[in-house]
Formats: structure tokens, sequence, C-alpha cells
């Protein structure tokens, strides 16, 4: 019971020894009496025990003779197999511990096997020291402390047992209840916020039942069948390089999991790859609108920690989600929550959130840990259900709202084979070097944020169904043949390996049965259509799959981004005379980073230099040389074998062309309307796909431009009443169709390569 070490082998002697127990059936009362017996002392008498009552345990806490108290418990192992589906669901439902079962199952022990039965006897400790660590803790009486340190002992005792995977207290919210530490916050908050001391505690407990997690043995073996099941319909490729970083750093540290977000199998996913690899269970924080029974129900009772999506000024809550998180991390608890928020629409990262992360950096700073490292992971796959939704939202329709009936459509759509879910972990990062590099506190947050979306990037592997993709998209709607796909696919291929990028595990890009392989899948989800009546068969994009297809290109989008940029500084040097090809090339990606900025995660200006370097490096290795002579640099461009601006760039720009030509429709007089403003956007590409003045309906999408939106609101071209406001946002629209029709340039040029080597019509 004590957190010292135990008294030695003479001292314990010398104490009088008193046996804590708890209520038990008859059986347990004649197997725990028959154990003690064998204990008896030099007398011959077994030693005397205590009930856990108030009334005895008020007893015990008054005596003066500073017993040794020792907490032991009546336990029967769990069967080596489940039991049948519906029988293992009814009994995680069900309150009952599976250590404690009915009497009736425990005579059928008994009689069957009786090894199972078992008594468990936790480490002693003397009163006074559980006197001494009440008083250093505060808040809470000496009996109850007593029965709180008894049952936390032999729950430690039942993890050597039993195995480290649980390691979840019962008492989570009487530990922070009754310290000291929370009776002084509790008044602080209620003089802060002006409400009696007595609300403050209401609000805070109330928080802390509706988010503390716990860990049943039952549900989280349930957790793990159900997961199992409702991802049936991928094979698990886990990239286990770091693993034993992990568990190496995992000794003395809490490990933050922060996992890219594309799915709602995102949890079932990253869960078994970690417990497969020898790491314990993480308490996932995720948002309430998930809590839906019984999945919400099985998923608190394994470790989910449900939190509000929105608390707003609720001080009291976010005062008691920073407290929870400081016990987790004196506990050594593994935390996981995405960084992102929310699934991303587009397929590439989202923008880091900072909330959670800004809980995390006060709880770290208020525990006296010493370090907490974040390890950034990449989930990606294959093919998803829910894509098509996505897309669906993005243009326009409303979310459909999570609930039971949609649980069981969600569950049934995974019956399909979707192919690979890919795990990958990237580079841990320690908090507290990252924390200590600002001295203000929520920059350091967001430097930290970005620096693991970063990593995430870094390790996100370039997929089959990824390229596949990339090839259909920028090429105006055009069929084309399995070897056309691998001609397309083929330079793009070789830049990959140029560039040593990370690839799926197992798959080897150069195999032509594996882009056939990924044709395949997305033939089978209905992204891809196939036209067989002609002299050969081809494959198209099926109507409507636009957004679909570029959310799978857009898991591999970062790569080729500065390869894009790189092209658009190739063009800028044919049209115009480099003085000095790197300062002025550089200018011209520089301004195309500020553009995408609030898009793509891009690296600290003199990293993004060398990046641009190495990629004109690999175009032409005298490019310094070179791009001060205009024709050369057309030359080079229309020589390449891959052209990659138009199929990178091309939709985000057409979106954000969109966005500026509606902010110059829209009267600068006026309270700006934002949900009109995004309705009116959405009508208007709409019109311009029509007009084929877009070239793409992936450009239509409603998450592309409220990034637009933000890009603008961050350049003062959205709130009314600013000075020159329409000259502003007259240059704005200016800028982007310039590039729009820069790319559209680079986009004929390639189309012209395709026909010359004969991949055109």
């Amino acid at each position: 019971m004590g957190e010292r070490k135990a008294d030695t082998m003479e001292e314990q002697k010398t104490r009088p020894r008193v046996y804590l127990i708890e209520t038990m059936t008859d059986l347990e009362d004649d197997v725990l009496r028959t154990w003690l017996e064998r204990q008896a002392n030099d007398t011959g008498q077994p030693p005397p025990t205590v009930e856990v009552t108030d009334e005895a345990l008020a007893d015990l806490a008054s005596r003066k003779d500073d017993p040794l108290l020792t907490p032991v418990r009546v336990v029967w192992l769990p069967r080596e197999t489940h039991p049948d589906g519906v029988q293992q669901f009814r009994e995680t439902l069900s309150l009952r511990d599976p250590l404690h079962p009915s009497q009736t199952t425990q005579r059928r022990v008994m009689r069957d096997d009786p090894s199972r039965c078992q008594v468990l006897e936790g480490d002693p400790a003397p009163l006074s020291d559980l006197e001494r660590r009440l008083a250093e803790t505060g808040g809470g009486s000496l009996p109850d402390f007593i029965r709180r340190q008894a049952a936390l002992t032999l729950e430690r005792a039942e993890r050597t047992l039993l195995g480290t995977q649980y390691k979840v207290s019962k008492f989570v919210v009487d530990e922070i209840t009754d310290s000291s530490r929370y009776q002084s916050g509790t008044h602080e908050l209620s003089a802060q916020l002006v409400l009696p001391v007595a609300e403050v505690d209401r609000r805070a407990r109330g928080a802390l039942e509706e988010m503390v997690a716990a860990q049943s043995r039952r549900a989280i073996a349930l957790w793990d069948q159900l997961g199992r099941y409702f991802s049936r319909a991928y094979r698990l490729d886990v990239d286990t390089t770091r693993l034993d970083e992990l568990r190496e750093l995992n000794k003395a540290h809490s490990l933050v999991f922060l996992p890219s977000h594309r799915s709602y199998l995102d949890p079932l996913v990253l869960r078994p790859a970690l417990l497969a690899n020898n790491l314990p269970l993480n308490h996932v924080m995720g948002g309430l609108n998930v809590n839906i029974w019984p999945i919400g129900s099985i998923g608190k009772r394994s470790g989910t920690v449900f939190i509000r999506r929105k608390f707003g000024d609720d001080e009291v809550y976010k005062w008691t989600l920073r407290e929870y998180m400081r016990y987790l991390l004196t506990k050594r608890f593994n935390l996981e929550w995405y960084i992102e928020g929310g699934r991303s629409r587009t397929g590439k990262l989202r923008p880091p959130r900072f909330g959670l992360l800004n809980y995390l950096a006060q709880a770290f700073r208020t525990s006296e840990m010493s370090d907490v490292y974040l390890v950034p992971v990449s989930l990606t796959y294959d093919q998803l259900y829910e894509v098509g939704a996505m897309a669906a939202e993005a243009h326009g329709e409303a979310k459909s709202k999570e609930s039971l009936r949609w649980l069981f459509g969600y569950v049934r759509a995974q019956g399909r084979w979707h192919g690979v879910a890919h795990v990958n972990i990237g580079r841990p990062l320690s908090l507290a070097d990252y924390l200590g590099q600002e001295d203000d506190p929520r920059l350091a947050v967001q430097k930290t944020a970005f620096e693991v979306c970063h990593r995430i990037n870094e390790v996100t592997p370039v997929t089959a169904s990824s390229l596949v993709m990339l090839a259909f998209l920028g090429i105006e709607d055009r069929a084309l043949t399995v070897l056309e796909i691998s001609g397309i696919l083929g330079p793009l291929v070789d830049y990959i390996k140029a560039r040593s990028l990370p690839s799926a595990g197992d798959v080897d890009l150069t195999d032509p049965q594996v882009i056939r392989k990924a044709v395949r899948t997305h033939l089978d989800s209905g992204v891809l259509r196939s036209f067989d009546r002609g002299s050969e068969r081809v494959f198209y994009l099926g109507r409507d799959q636009h957004l679909v297809a570029a959310f799978y290109r857009n898991t591999t989008i970062h790569f080729l981004v500065m390869r894009a940029i790189a092209e658009m500084v190739l063009l800028a040097a044919g049209d115009q005379s480099f003085t000095d090809p790197l300062p002025d090339g550089l200018d011209v990606a520089l301004r195309l980073r500020d553009l995408l900025k609030f898009e793509f995660f891009f690296s600290e200006k003199d990293s993004f230099r060398d990046e641009l370097r190495t990629e004109l490096d690999l175009i032409d290795p005298e490019w310094e040389s070179n791009l001060g002579d205009r024709e050369h640099a057309t030359n080079l461009l229309s020589g390449m074998r891959i052209h990659l601006a138009h199929r990178v760039l091309q939709p985000f720009l057409e979106a954000y062309a969109v966005v500026a030509s509606q902010l110059l429709r829209t009267p600068v007089e006026q309270k700006f309307d934002e949900k009109a403003f995004m309705t009116s956007c959405l009508a208007l590409a709409e019109q311009r796909r029509l007009r084929q003045q877009i070239g793409s309906s992936e450009s239509i999408s409603a998450e592309l431009f409220a990034t637009a939106l933000k890009l603008a609101r961050n350049r003062g071209l959205v709130e009314p009443n600013v000075g020159n406001l329409v000259a502003g946002r007259a240059k704005f629209a200016e800028e982007i169709q310039t590039l729009v029709d820069q790319v559209l340039r680079i986009r004929a040029i390639a189309h012209t390569h395709l026909d010359q080597i004969g991949l055109g019509e």
C-alpha cells in the first residue's frame, strides 16, 4: 500500500499485521480463511482481519500501535478462451468485474478448474505511512484514504498477475478530487468566477465523471474483437522501424500519439498496431459526438476519454480537463488524439488544432515530469468508404449525424475489401525541448504542432492507389489504358526513387501488377469506370468522383508541391530574364509559398530555399548557369518527362480564383455573411465547370473555398469598411488568375508531351 519501499523483514515482524478484506461470498470466505490459516504466527493463531467498512476502518485509523496493513482479495482468473460473442457482449455491458463472478460461476469454477481461484496479496504499508501520505496530498479522511489505497495496491498486484495492459485505477475521480491541489483549485475558480465553491466542485466532478476513462478487461477484449470486425476490409501494414525507440522512451516517459485523421476507423487501426508491438493501451481523446450506445459505453470502458467538442468559455471544464491530463501524465499513461481535430476532407493533412496541445503543455508544466514525447503517426488507406460522403459535404451537402442507424450502415459497408491500411511512425519529439524554444507559450505550442505535422508528412507513404489517381486527374477527363497509366506514372516513379521518398512497405511501384491491382481496387469502389466495347479496354473517372480521386491523390501531394513550384520557376525564367537565377527563382517560389501557406506545410525560409535548389538540381544540375537564358529555360520545361504543376496546383488555384471573383462581387459596405458567401462560391464554381472554365470538379470544394477565404482574411480582404478594400480584392483576383493562366500553360505543355509519346488522342 506504500509508495516508499516496504519495511525490512525485521521491522515487519515487530509490527502487528492486519489483513484488510472485502465483502465476500461464502465460498470466497472459505478460501480466504484457509489461506489465512497458512499465515498463522508463532502462537498458531491466524492474523487478525478488518473488513473494509466505514465503522471498521474508523476504528483501525484510531489505533496507536501502528499496525502493518496488508490488503487481500480472492480473485478468479479469466478463462483462456473467450465466451461466444453474444455472451461476451452482455458481460461487457454489465457492471460485473470478470475477476469477481457470480456465486454460481464461482461454484462451477471450483468444481471444474480450482486453479483459477487465487488469493491476491497487496504490498503492505504501516498505518503511520498512510497518515503521512494523506497529509502530503491533502483532502479526504484517513478511513477513505486507507480504503482507496488498499484497492489501488490490489489493482497493481492484479496487473502483475494478469499483465500490464490494464492499469487504470477505479478511483481516478476520487484521487483527483481528494487532493489538496483540487481543493485549492476549486477555491481559486470560485473567487475568479464569483461562484460558490460547492457549485464549482459540482461542475468539476460532473465533468470528470463524463470524461474519465476506465479499462475493463471484458470491454477491452470486446473492443478489440469489434475493432477487428469493423476494420475487416483492410490488411494492416505497420512500419516497425521506430517501435524499439518508442518502447525505450516509454520506460520513463508518457507518450502522446498524434495521428493524422482520415477515418472513423483510425483508432481501430492504430490500437492493434501498438498492442501487437508491446506498447500499452492509449487514453484516446474522442469527441462526445461519437459516444453512441453501445459503442460509447464499450469505448469509455476501454480507454476512450470523451470530451465535449466545444466548451467555449466554460472555465471550470477547461480547468478540469487540464487537471485530468496532468493526472494521466503523472501516472505515466500514454495519450492519443488527432492533431488535425477532425477528419481530413481533402486527403492531405489539415492545419493542426492547438486546443488539446495547449492543455497538454499546461498540464506538463505543472506535472513535475521531466519530459513527454510526442509521437507523429501517419494513417493512410488504399480506399475509404466514407470518402464519398466527405466529397458530397465538400460540394455543399449537410454532414450526416452520427447515430446508431448510421453506425450499422458504416459497419456493414466494411464488408467489402478496401485494400491496405498503412501505419507509419514518425520521429518522436521532446515536448520539453520544443516548449523551451520560445518564451511565448502559445507560440511554442504552435511551432510544436507544425513540427508534428511536418513529421507526419515525412513518413506518409506514397501508395499505388494515390499515384493511379494522380494519373487520372489533370488530363481533361480523358480515358486511359493500363499501358498509358504506366506511361504517365513511369517517370514519376523514377522521380520518387530519386527523391528516396517513403513508399508503402511491401509495394514495388515499378511492378506493373501493382498498378493493375490499384486500378482494380478503384474499379471495385466505383471511383474508376471502364469501357471495353472498343479496340481495347479504357478506364476513366466515374461521374462526380473527382473529389474522391483527389482525396487519394492528396495523401501523396505534399511530396510533389515543391516539384510543381519548381516548374513554375522554370516558366517564369522563360518569360523573363533571371539576372541571378537563385534569388530570382526563390522570389517566384516564395510568392507561391505565401499564397498556399494555409494549404501545405512549408519549411522555414532557409530550408525552403534548399529544397527548391534540390528540385532544380534534379531537373538540371547546371540550372544556376542556364536559367539566365530564357530559351534554355523554356526548352528545359518543355523537355521534361513529367509535369506536375497542373496536377498539383491547378485545383487549388482555380478554387482560390472562384473565391477571389466572388469577393469582387461582394459589397464592401455590408457585414460579411460567410455562409451565404460560401453558397455563392459553390454556385459560381458549378457554373464555371459547366462552361469549362474550371478544369476539374475537384476545384468545386467548400474545403478549398474555406482555405482561400482564410488567406483573404489574413490579407485583410474580407471584413467591410477597410481602406482600399476594392483595390485590394482586385489585386488579389489578378494575382491568382495570373497563376491559373501560368499553370494552364504548363498543362498544355504536358498534354503536348503526352500526344508526342502516343498517349493522347
